[in-house]
């Protein structure tokens, strides 16, 4: 991804950097999130970090006024920015090996339904019966290799990044909770036999939340742009066979949370940051109560 730097001198809605004043800019630190001008950029992993954070990261200075140094979002740099990523790979390919192992019956247990029978002559079950689980463990279960491969890589390419920028807090409450929108509404438009899973609805989440980023942090759009159409092809493609609205909810879920997380303002962030999630999570569960009524 590109970046665009500012001119050295103030344009139109441009903070002064913190180092020079007199030169207006766009950018700010993935740190501590100070404004910083082309000359004081030290490029990152995920944007730039200024010269203070560059200094206090690697143990060549520290300054106890600046205090800790912190994401863009106001985590907590951390050692290891792609931990809760690697997990969360790590769970989505040991329940597929739990998949291969086990087969059908498996499926059967953690898929997403909304009122049906998995067997002939079996009991009505799926998450109209109280079987909440469902919309959790579905994020989680893949039955196809070429399925799990595309959310993995999706995953990796876009999850560690995020990491990075939010912290993992945050970053595995965006992961969750995109996937549950896109669960919730694949319950509530799908038919209530149809069957889903797969943590299609948590990666475009992440697809929606690193657009919102890179408009913070001033990167090229296109190709994000570029990657976003390409998907929403895929996914409305005339063949069927994928929950377009597990896609959909995703997306529009990481990307309302990205824009609470990226864009609060820092003497208000918790509160921001949190009633936004919050909400989500209450329209997920609105939904999810409304269709289970619906059914039964």
């Amino acid at each position: 991804m590109d970046q665009q730097p500012p001119g050295d001198h103030a344009t139109d809605g441009a903070t002064g950097c913190y180092r020079h004043p007199d030169r207006g800019t766009h950018i700010h630190c993935t740190r501590c999130d100070r404004p910083i001008c082309p000359d004081c950029m030290v490029s990152a992993s995920v944007g730039f970090q200024c010269p203070d954070c560059v200094r206090r990261a690697t143990g060549t200075g520290h300054d106890p006024a600046a205090g800790r140094p912190r994401t863009v979002a106001g985590g907590t740099i951390t050692a290891d920015p792609r931990l809760v990523t690697k997990i969360l790979l790590g769970i989505n390919v040991a329940v597929y090996i739990a998949v291969l192992a086990k087969g059908n019956e498996l499926v059967n247990e953690l898929l997403l339904l909304g009122r049906a029978t998995t067997h002939y002559g079996g009991p009505l079950e799926g998450v109209a019966e109280g079987q909440w689980y469902r919309l959790v463990t579905s994020m989680f279960l893949h039955q196809e290799m070429w399925h799990i491969l595309f959310n993995m890589l999706g995953l990796w390419w876009l999850g560690g990044p995020l990491e990075a920028a939010l912290g993992r807090a945050r970053y595995l409450t965006l992961y969750l909770l995109s996937g549950l929108a896109g669960g919730a509404l694949t319950y509530w438009l799908s038919a209530p036999v149809q069957g889903s899973l797969g943590a299609s609805g948590a990666i475009f989440g992440l697809l929606g939340a690193t657009a919102v980023l890179m408009r913070r942090l001033n990167y090229d759009m296109r190709p994000v742009f570029v990657l976003l159409a390409v998907n929403l092809v895929i996914t409305f493609n005339p063949w069927g066979g994928i929950a377009w609205q597990a896609h959909v909810g995703g997306l529009i879920a990481g990307t309302l949370i990205a824009i609470g997380m990226v864009h609060a303002p820092r003497e208000r962030r918790a509160l921001v940051q949190y009633g936004t999630c919050a909400l989500v999570l209450l329209a997920v569960v609105a939904v999810v109560v409304a269709r289970t009524a619906a059914l039964t």
